[in-house]
């Protein structure tokens, strides 16, 4: 089974809420939450990947060193295997806006359980609750 390592982050804002996007239609698991980021490609770090996909995705720039490690996913689904390294950041450039025709939400991390997410993103919840 192939392995797929995708970059994730938990912006949180000052307000101690967690960005959540919802996925677009004509993609897996459209209409599901989760934390934005992205694929990691050949000879890209995951900081490298956030960096690049925040940008992208949500028109915001932010460094390597404002991207704390926080925990990781690893979860088999039907044709892949995904493993999934989870940062924290609180400090970024720009104003959060969906480039891609996403959803967004500030969510609490109490509420995070409200959202339906993809298997993979579900096991990060406690840990972000108990984290904040």
């Amino acid at each position: 089974m192939k392995t797929i390592l995708v970059s994730a982050v938990a912006l949180i804002d000052a307000d101690g809420r967690i960005l959540l996007a919802q996925r677009p239609a004509g993609k897996s698991m459209a209409g599901l939450w989760e934390f934005p980021g992205g694929k990691v490609e050949p000879g890209e770090t995951p900081e490298a990947a956030l960096i690049r996909e925040l940008h992208e995705e949500l028109g915001i720039d932010t460094w390597a060193s404002c991207l704390a490690p926080l925990t990781f996913a690893s979860h088999s689904y039907p044709d892949f295997h995904l493993l999934m390294p989870l940062f924290a950041c609180r400090k970024w450039q720009g104003i959060v806006q969906p480039r891609e025709g996403q959803q967004l939400a500030w969510v609490r991390a109490a509420d995070l359980r409200r959202y339906p997410m993809p298997p993979a993103d579900e096991p990060l919840i406690p840990i972000l609750r108990d984290w904040l």
